[in-house]
Order: structure tokens, then C-alpha cells, then sequence
């Protein structure tokens, strides 16, 4: 019987990293007013890869030191050191804003931005690239203020918005990930982790969206039956539209074997006739041959 080994993860090792100490930002208890007291230890700490190289972060605790006090004891952590990462991720945020970037605006796929990070330094696995994109959408939820404005503005300036909705799987396998985004701002919403596409599931994860003060012009998607059964359950009065690029995609997939055998045909056809000459074989005037006079017109 074959022994089954435990997945390799590397070591990885930044000897020149940069140590930057961060301290808990409060002085005082928040109930007594007392002043707090630094703890010996630090209270978490990490090496985190940037875009302009690892650092060492540690985040130093206060706590309470007045007996008399409720919550004597009690410790502070160091806010700040959100500041480099999230929690348990040991990559900059910078790092998930590139992630979120290159795919949104570049469209560039996740083992192209493997690659490119690898070229600034950051030692990641394309598995890595898919679990920071999907954290760059969750961060992107916590801006719904700043989304709401924006769609406000959109449905101002347009009459309403376009909902679509596009279902990836950032590891090319495996669980989906569906995207929710207004089509008239190109602005990201929402995001949801599904096994299998289920059409109720995303009804309930659509229904804050179907609440908001907007008039919905229309629906888009692929032609996924649970997206569009989803879709017009929660926008009924809005049109459905299968998106170009998916609907040509299809059209395609019968068109292409026929190419496909045209090539070849046509290739096997022209495999026998001569091949054209780089240079003429056209007798030149010996006037042609002379040397073109190089002196400068001024």
C-alpha cells in the first residue's frame, strides 16, 4: 500500500525583510479612563508580500491595569496593522488591488496575472491568485456607500440600470463564483460562492439588489437557466438579454470544425504549387543596376 504524503507547501524565507512594529493607537480604557499599559508580547505577526518587497509586521497590544475597573485586564490590539493585510492572509492589500485590477480592467486571467506578480517578486500559485480575487470582491462589498453613489448617479443619467450577472471559476474548475455588476457604470456589486448554479439560492442572494431605489431597464447574462431563472424572478418587468459575447461564442462552437476542415482542405490544396521567389526573376536594365547615389539632397 502506498503511503499518501501531506501536500508540499514551501518555506519561504525573506531575510531582508523590513520589521515594522505597530502599536495599539489607544491610550486611555475606554471604561475607566485609566491609562493603558504596553503588553510584553506582541499579539500577532507576519511576514507580508508587497508589491515593493516582504515586510515583517507585528502588531503590540495595551491592556487595562487598574484593578477597580470592570474590564481590568483587558487587552487592545494594534488596529493598524490592517493597514498590510487582511487577517491569516500573509499578501498585501496592495497586492489584492493589482489581483482585482488586472482581472477587472485588463482582463487578464489568473495564471497571466501569476506571472506578472511573479515578475514584480511576489512568490504566489495560481490557486493563491483565485482565493485574493475572490477577497478583493468581498472587500469591494464593504464600499457599498460608495457603490449606492455611483449607482445612483448611473441610474440618473441613464433612466435606470442594467443588471448582469457572470458565473467564472477562478481556479478553471471546481466551485463557481457569480458576479453581479451594473453594465451602463462597468461597476462591480456583489459576489457569491456556489457549488452548483441553484437558481433559489441566487434569488436570495439577488434580494437586497432587487430592493434598492432603482428602475432596472434590463437583465443581462449567458444562457445559464439558473441565472435567467433567477434574474426574472427578482427583475420581472425588465427584458432579459443573452450577452453578445456569450450568444456568438455559441454560434461559433457549430461554425468552427467546418473552418476547421476548410483549413485543412485549403491547405492540403495549395502544399503543392511552387513557392513564390523573394526576389524577381524579371531581367533588370543595366541602368537599374547601378547604385542608388546616397549624397544628401541639401
Amino acid at each position: 500500500m502506498i503511503e499518501k504524503k501531506p501536500r508540499h507547501r514551501p518555506q519561504r524565507y525573506f531575510p531582508d525583510a523590513k520589521q515594522i512594529i505597530v502599536k495599539c493607537e489607544r491610550e486611555l480604557c475606554i471604561h475607566c479612563n485609566t491609562i493603558l499599559v504596553s503588553l510584553p508580547s506582541w499579539h500577532m505577526r507576519k511576514t507580508i508580500q508587497t508589491l515593493n518587497g516582504a515586510v515583517f509586521v507585528a502588531g503590540k497590544g495595551k491592556e487595562c491595569a487598574n484593578s477597580q475597573c470592570e474590564y481590568f485586564g483587558k487587552h487592545y490590539l494594534a488596529c493598524g496593522v490592517l493597514k498590510y493585510s487582511l487577517p491569516q492572509s500573509t499578501y498585501g492589500l496592495d497586492v489584492l488591488a493589482f489581483i482585482g485590477w488586472q482581472h477587472e480592467h485588463e482582463h487578464q486571467q489568473l495564471v497571466e496575472i501569476q506571472r506578472l506578480l511573479k515578475q514584480r517578486g511576489v512568490e504566489i500559485n495560481e490557486r493563491n491568485v483565485g482565493k485574493l480575487y475572490r477577497q478583493f470582491l468581498a472587500l469591494l462589498g464593504g464600499t457599498i456607500a460608495h457603490t449606492q453613489e455611483k449607482l445612483a448617479a448611473t441610474a440618473h443619467e441613464h433612466g435606470g440600470l442594467i443588471w448582469a450577472i457572470d458565473a467564472l471559476q477562478p481556479e478553471g474548475h471546481g466551485t463557481l463564483l457569480y458576479v453581479l455588476y451594473e453594465v451602463l457604470s462597468g461597476t462591480p456589486v456583489s459576489g457569491i460562492q456556489l457549488q452548483q448554479a441553484q437558481a433559489q439560492r441566487l434569488i436570495e442572494w439577488l434580494q437586497p439588489y432587487k430592493e434598492l431605489p432603482f428602475t432596472v431597464l434590463a437583465t443581462l447574462s449567458d444562457g445559464e437557466s439558473a441565472i435567467i431563472a433567477a434574474m426574472n424572478s427578482s427583475w420581472s418587468n425588465a427584458p432579459h438579454q443573452r450577452c453578445q459575447a456569450h450568444f456568438l461564442s455559441n454560434l461559433s462552437e457549430s461554425v468552427l470544425p467546418l473552418d476547421t476542415k476548410l483549413r485543412q482542405q485549403l491547405k492540403a490544396d495549395l502544399d503543392g504549387l511552387p513557392q513564390v521567389p523573394d526576389r524577381s526573376e524579371r531581367l533588370l536594365h543595366p541602368n537599374q543596376l547601378r547604385q542608388p547615389d546616397s549624397s544628401p539632397l541639401f
